[in-house]
């Protein structure tokens, strides 16, 4: 399904907003962490990407890839 730029910004947008309330509840992450994390991760990057489909996806299943990165990187 192809999407405006405009309407994959939005959703890739409502994702990250979802990624970061979830690291700071179940997480305690502060806002500032919780926005480091998830705009400095790799799932971010292909967050990013389009051609990756991840827009299209729930943000808790996004999220379960951003808990793995963030459990290898400790």
């Amino acid at each position: 399904m192809n999407v405006s730029q405009a309407e994959f910004q939005n959703m890739k947008e409502e994702i990250v907003k979802d990624l970061i309330a979830r690291l700071m509840d179940e997480r305690g992450f502060t806002m500032a962490d919780a926005f480091d994390a998830v705009y400095t991760s790799r799932l971010f990057e292909k967050l990013s990407d389009p051609k990756t489909g991840l827009y299209f996806q729930s943000s808790g299943y996004v999220y379960s890839f951003l808990e793995t990165e963030l459990k290898k990187a400790v």
